[in-house]
């Protein structure tokens, strides 16, 4: 069964850990479970969840992808700078569970970016048993 996890974002670049958010629905002894999000201009990524390492994350995107720039996608729409971004970074992540919990690494979270925020957001949990 799929299952929801919503999320109501306050700014226009935030990350999120929803670990704990996919772990609840975890019911299943052994297998993967996939997390995706839905949305163009939203992205999901595992890594540890530090203030300094998530300012250097955003630091690092807007360097790379700043929000002016002559994007042909700004004509329809002035986001094409949170596209742009979440092409770099992923839609979908797949993790191990083990004893019905996700089998992270000590430091691993599971982070919801928003590119494009605020806004009302979804991400999707599919459990397969393995």
């Amino acid at each position: 069964m799929l299952k929801e996890i919503n999320i109501r974002t306050k700014d226009e670049f935030e990350i999120i850990d929803i670990t704990n958010d996919v772990e609840r629905l975890i019911d299943i002894e052994e297998g993967i479970a996939i997390v995706f999000t839905k949305h163009t201009t939203t992205a999901l990524i595992i890594n540890e969840y530090e203030k300094g390492l998530l300012e250097d994350i955003k630091e690092t995107l807007y360097r790379l992808i700043p929000r002016r720039g002559s994007y042909k996608h700004d004509i329809i729409d002035t986001n094409a700078h949170s596209h742009l971004k979440a092409c770099l970074l992923n839609t979908c992540l797949v993790i191990p569970i083990m004893n019905k919990r996700l089998s992270l690494g000590t430091w691993q979270r599971i982070l919801f970016v928003e590119l494009d925020g605020p806004r009302e957001r979804k991400v999707y949990v599919k459990q397969i048993k393995g």
